[in-house]
């Protein structure tokens, strides 16, 4: 099955993810949302792993261990209330797209400009 550019092999565009995260902050940095798409890369593929479970402590733990330190440079604390805070901002979304928690989690942080 061949895609067009830029369309996930589960229908996804990049002018998806960043519809997402505009839904939850006015002013988006498009190339940023563009290199956390790139980051997560395969995780992206599976319909579970698409999203962030704000209930489960040990995938928070894992946003925070892994995004957040690896790529952010953020220590556990700052990580920890700036995923809770994305969690909050989202809460009426029942889906969290790992994306758009991202996003907004660097954006909270002030560390937009390391993902470009």
């Amino acid at each position: 099955m061949s895609l067009s550019p830029g369309v996930n092999h589960l229908g996804v565009t990049m002018e998806d993810y960043v519809a997402d995260v505009r839904k939850y902050t006015s002013k988006v940095n498009e190339a940023a949302v563009k290199a956390i798409v790139r980051y997560c890369g395969i995780a992206l593929r599976g319909k579970d792993s698409r999203y962030v479970s704000m209930s489960d402590d040990a995938e928070i733990k894992r946003v925070v261990d892994g995004f957040c330190a690896k790529k952010l440079g953020l220590d556990a604390k700052a990580a920890t209330a700036a995923v809770k805070a994305a969690g909050e901002k989202m809460k009426a979304d029942r889906t969290k797209s790992r994306v758009t928690v991202y996003y907004l989690v660097a954006e909270d942080t002030g560390t937009l400009g390391k993902l470009v």
